[in-house]
């Protein structure tokens, strides 16, 4: 555990935020050059198409969510860059990705800051947060983009000021992470990040430490395909980045974000990886340069969003019907084999068609893109 006032071992200088970006890039130039060799058919024909019809897929989301609203907009500069996201009653909480402090703003109706919560610990690079029955926020300080971390770290903002860090270590090597489930039952799950649209599950393997380094062991894969939903910095490749997640106040569903659209399940007690493993409810969200953070609504069924850069519009998509309740399951006893988040894979040709389209993207437009 880290002292108050203490600094992350991984605390960024300026020297690596910009080196941050080089591995991202290295990946989707190399997809380019294998551009020539994947099927021209693929390129040129589209979106692929979902296990389920995708304007199947939409009907489902337009029966269960209303016309987007936006209340407000963030215009506080102390907000630049809203990566995480929670909503406690009438107030929001939103954090910055980045910073030298563990922050915390609340905001009202109007999307005015009226307070601040902070801890004197130096994070790495945090992405989401969440909110726990007790009013703590944990923090997910799990960003990687040099893929270089030898641990990630989750924090714990308790009401009382304390904000004891939990350092975490992956099994399998290092990760980008840009999203945090906390299940009912307290539990963390950490979501990777990748331009591929392979994301990875990870929870603890043991309780949490925070005098020693706690195993993350993986319990879920999922794989996203393109939608066709424009928006993000990244061109198409934004369609599989998941950048944000949540559950629900009351347990009963989680989601997970990407650049363009949310994904919806229900969930069944604590079961994150089983509620997982069925067919989400696809969200198309509305167009923004960089939506990062997602949250539940006080109602527990409406979506509420926002992201980087000033002005931030805060936008809710309401609620107007019900989702199918999670069919209770046993708990999952590990990972799986890797799936789609509609229940098909991947395929490598579609992998590196996306990554072509990715770099094409990226390349001619890497000077405007931020630290992610």
């Amino acid at each position: 555990m880290l002292e108050d006032g203490e600094r992350l071992p991984e605390a960024r200088t300026p020297r690596s935020r910009a080196l941050s970006r080089l591995p991202v890039a290295a990946v989707l130039c190399t997809a380019v050059l294998a551009g020539p060799f994947l099927p021209g058919a693929f390129l040129s024909g589209g979106v692929p198409q979902r296990g389920v019809d995708t304007a199947a897929a939409q009907e489902g989301a337009a029966a269960l969510y209303g016309d987007p609203q936006q209340p407000c907009s963030v215009t506080d500069t102390r907000l630049p860059e809203i990566s995480g996201l929670a909503v406690a009653g009438s107030t929001t909480l939103v954090m910055n990705d980045g910073g030298d402090a563990v922050t915390v703003y609340e905001l009202d109706a109007g999307c005015a800051v009226t307070g601040v919560r902070t801890a004197p610990v130096d994070p790495y690079d945090p992405e989401d947060m969440a909110l726990a029955a007790d009013g703590t926020v944990w923090l997910a300080d799990t960003g990687d983009n040099r893929l270089s971390r030898s641990t990630v770290a989750l924090i714990a903002l308790a009401p009382d000021g304390s904000a004891p860090v939990y350092r975490l270590s992956y099994p399998d090597g290092p990760r980008d992470a840009e999203a945090l489930l906390l299940a009912p039952d307290g539990t963390p799950y950490v979501v990777t990040k990748d331009v591929l649209g392979h994301s990875e599950v990870y929870r603890p393997a043991q309780a949490l430490d925070a005098a020693s380094t706690v195993p993350l062991t993986r319990v879920a894969d999922l794989a996203f395909t393109l939608t066709g939903t424009e928006g993000g910095p990244v061109g198409r490749a934004g369609q599989l980045m998941v950048t944000g997640g949540a559950v629900s106040p009351d347990g009963a569903a989680l989601v997970l974000r990407t650049y363009t659209d949310a994904y919806v399940w229900p969930l069944a007690g604590s079961d994150v990886p089983a509620a997982l493993a069925g067919p989400p409810t696809v969200v198309p969200l509305p167009a923004s340069p960089q939506g990062e953070a997602i949250a539940f609504a006080a109602d527990a069924r409406s979506l509420v969003v926002t992201g980087e850069g000033l002005p931030a519009a805060v936008t809710v998509l309401p609620a107007v019907g019900a989702l199918a309740p999670a069919a209770a399951t046993e708990p999952a006893d590990g990972a799986g084999a890797p799936a789609a988040a509609d229940g098909s894979p991947l395929s490598p040709w579609s992998a590196g068609a996306i990554a072509a389209i990715a770099a094409a993207v990226l390349v001619a437009g890497v000077s405007r893109i931020r630290r992610r």
